[in-house]
């Protein structure tokens, strides 16, 4: 695989055309899905990864994220995932 780093702990996999935004610590259990972003959960229900399918279309936004808490604004938050 060729993984491009995209900012810190941000992967972009072109192959797949997904970004990996580890978050959190952990054993993923089981995951949610939202339209293009898969949040994989522990057993608490806590995020530990954030992927984004159909990341070329996510790309062009990059310059208006300024630090991962602007990502975490933007996602729903945990007592959604139920």
């Amino acid at each position: 695989m060729n993984y491009k780093f995209l900012h810190k702990n941000m992967l972009y996999d072109p192959e797949a055309n997904i970004i990996s935004l580890p978050i959190g610590k952990g054993k993923i259990t089981h995951t949610s899905e939202f339209g293009n972003f898969i949040i994989h959960l522990s057993d608490a229900k806590k995020p530990i990864l954030i992927e984004i399918l159909d990341a070329s279309k996510f790309m062009g936004q990059f310059d208006k994220i300024k630090n991962v808490g602007d990502i975490k604004k933007m996602l729903p938050t945990i007592n959604q995932l139920n």
